[in-house]
């Protein structure tokens, strides 16, 4: 059963990434040779975008791993629904790199709100599968 599994496996490696990305945040405020300047604006601007990107990234990726889960267990939920809630749940992981995006290259921020909503709507989804289908028998499988 591949619904769910891409969203674990995916999940995993956007969390490696963004932790990777912790240490490079660590060293820009503790060890770099401009590290004062980066102190002196850690809470404003693109520094405060940086972590935001890094707190949702890893967010996101633990939603991602619980959707995974969820959707896995969910074998009585149609296949069409929960391949629906695994593909939004993957594209809401739009939203830290839309923020990366705009800090690093100047891009849009729609690509912010485009997972935002991709996963508001992943989550609400695989809550209403769960609801409606985590007893039923072929579920237990």
């Amino acid at each position: 059963m591949k619904t769910g599994r891409y969203n674990v496996g995916v999940g995993l490696l956007v969390m490696a990434g963004f932790m990777f990305y912790g240490f490079l945040l660590i060293y820009l405020r503790d060890f770099a040779p401009d590290k004062e300047a980066w102190v002196a604006s850690y809470s404003v601007g693109k520094h405060f975008e940086a972590r935001l990107a890094h707190v949702h990234g890893n967010l996101f990726a633990l939603l991602n791993l619980a959707l995974g889960f969820v959707l896995v267990r969910l074998a009585a939920a149609s296949d069409r629904a929960r391949t629906v809630a695994a593909g939004l749940g993957l594209a809401g992981l739009l939203m830290p790199v839309g923020i990366l995006g705009e800090v690093y290259l100047g891009l849009s921020p729609i690509f912010v709100l485009l997972g935002a909503v991709s996963m508001t709507a992943s989550v609400v989804l695989t809550g209403v599968l769960a609801l409606k289908h985590w007893g039923d028998a072929r579920s237990a499988t």
